[in-house]
């Protein structure tokens, strides 16, 4: 921003302040207590006939303003949309008029008045009264220009809403989402559950935690990473469907498809495999879509994505030969898998396993090419610590990710329910932490002692929600579909 451009800024905040000065000098209200509404703007538009000369009162902000001597027409935007005010000095008299004329863009009104349409046939109010509700003392973006800056629109969510009605309508789609989502499930039979969001151990993810203190209890606490381990739980407490749907705390980089906070719908199913979880999953997002958009079809950045079921179904070591030709079900020692990573360009570390360049591979070679919705099954144990082994193959897990758009939006597994593996399996973790590894899991001997009483047969499932509404809404970046992504602090400038 100029100079120019702030001092400009500057005087129209002092001209509104001079107009709030004014008011309170003239005992007029500029933040009234309440405004009774009859009706709302799209419902005026959409059923013009059952409106039609009666009379309504609506509220909501002034967004244009054009006079015209004795006669002035204004936009009211409400929550649905927004529709015209006619307002005429000799219907309102002169001096509420020209109270009138002294309104700013911004300010919230409420009006009373009956609904015709102009000669144009557009819908409008012919206003009889009006009242101030609360004055605006800031200018809202200049009308052309509008808000663009992205950094300003995430952090001014409020003004971004203002000005920029697509971005509410894709935040009511995301609550949509998450309705559908839980009535789905409800109707499933799953109890929804809440688990805590503070850990004495970070669990239930590979990830970095963040720490906070609990001064009371003078111990540090980790903000939830996952709530898994705590949700299964409560299947080896006799609950046999439950779900949470939950906010993540992950303290790691940031991206268009990663937030530090982020929403998560986790659930948790006795008596059920990973292939039950994949039914699951891909007909609650092929209902919610139906539900929510009118179809199971959606264009993202052009491409046309097909949620309807069955979804396709293939191993990482399949999808791995499918893309690069490398064929891991041959490969039995480290250097020949080393040696066909760095064939295709990918770097592997020093003390990575067979199966942890698999997975490397398929990251950096396979994940890009998964368009359409496709269950990649069967992940390498070294990757996989609180998944069940397959019988036949003890190197993998079942275990699953659901990619769309070359994203992983879910993932799920046959739970481990083996105590004395799982005990086994937290002790590499441990170890992998000792030498370094920030993410590795911490060893969880309560969750140990749960499963030695016994989990049933389990199948767990995660599904991101902000990933998933931004396919669902062609959004490009996570920030857009979360109402506050973390930001810097902004600076004193």
């Amino acid at each position: 921003m100029t100079a120019n451009n702030k001092e400009e800024l500057n005087d129209l905040m002092l001209q509104r302040r001079e107009k709030l000065s004014g008011l309170r000098q003239s005992e007029k209200v500029a933040f009234a207590e309440k405004y009774e509404i009859t009706e709302y703007a799209a419902p005026l538009e959409d059923n013009f006939a059952d409106f039609e000369e009666e009379s309504v009162q609506l509220a909501g902000r002034l967004m244009a303003i054009r006079t015209h001597g004795k006669a002035s027409f204004a936009d009211l935007m409400d929550k649905t949309g927004r529709v015209q005010l006619y307002i005429k000095q000799n219907l309102v008299g002169e001096d509420e008029y020209d109270f009138f004329q002294e309104l700013d863009l911004g300010d919230i009104i409420g009006v009373t008045g009956t609904v015709f349409k102009t000669r144009r046939g557009e819908v409008s109010i012919r206003v009889k009264s009006f009242e101030l509700l609360t004055k605006s003392l800031r200018p809202l973006p200049e009308k052309f220009h509008g808000l663009k800056d992205k950094e300003l629109r995430y952090r001014q969510r409020y003004l971004d809403l203002i000005v920029n009605p697509e971005v509410r309508e894709t935040f009511k789609i995301r609550s949509e989402i998450i309705r559908e989502m839980r009535r789905y499930l409800e109707d499933k039979d799953f109890l929804e559950v809440e688990t805590p969001m503070m850990h004495p151990i970070a669990g239930g993810a590979t990830a970095r935690p963040f720490i906070t203190h609990h001064n009371a209890l003078d111990m540090d606490l980790y903000l939830r990473i996952a709530p898994e381990l705590y949700l299964k739980r409560l299947i080896v407490g006799g609950f046999d469907k439950v779900f949470e749907i939950n906010r993540n705390f992950r303290n790691e980089g940031m991206s268009y498809k990663h937030n530090p906070e982020f929403t998560m719908m986790e659930l948790y199913q006795a008596q059920a495999d990973y292939h039950d979880m994949m039914e699951l999953t891909e007909n609650l997002i092929s209902n919610v879509a139906e539900k929510v958009l009118g179809t199971t079809t959606v264009t993202y950045d052009d491409q046309e994505i097909d949620f309807a079921p069955p979804w396709k179904r293939i191993t990482m070591v399949e999808a791995v030969e499918e893309f690069t030709g490398i064929n891991f079900k041959e490969i039995d020692d480290i250097e020949t898998a080393r040696k066909e990573a760095k064939n295709v360009g990918v770097h592997v570390e020093d003390d990575m396993s067979v199966g942890e360049i698999l997975n490397e591979v398929f990251e950096e070679r396979v994940e890009e090419k998964l368009i359409q919705p496709t269950f990649i099954m069967d992940y390498p144990i070294e990757v996989s610590p609180l998944a069940k082994n397959k019988e036949n193959d003890p190197g993998f897990t079942y275990r699953f990710e659901a990619f769309v758009y070359s994203r992983e939006i879910a993932n799920a597994f046959s739970e481990l329910n083996d105590p004395e593996e799982q005990y086994r399996r937290f002790n590499k973790q441990v170890e992998m932490r000792e030498a370094g590894d920030e993410e590795a899991q911490m060893m969880d001997e309560d969750f140990i002692r749960a499963l030695e009483y016994g989990m049933p047969p389990t199948g767990g499932l995660g599904i991101g929600i902000d990933r998933l509404v931004m396919l669902m809404t062609n959004t490009s970046s996570i920030r857009d579909v979360i109402l506050f992504p973390t930001m810097r602090p902004e600076s004193n400038n």
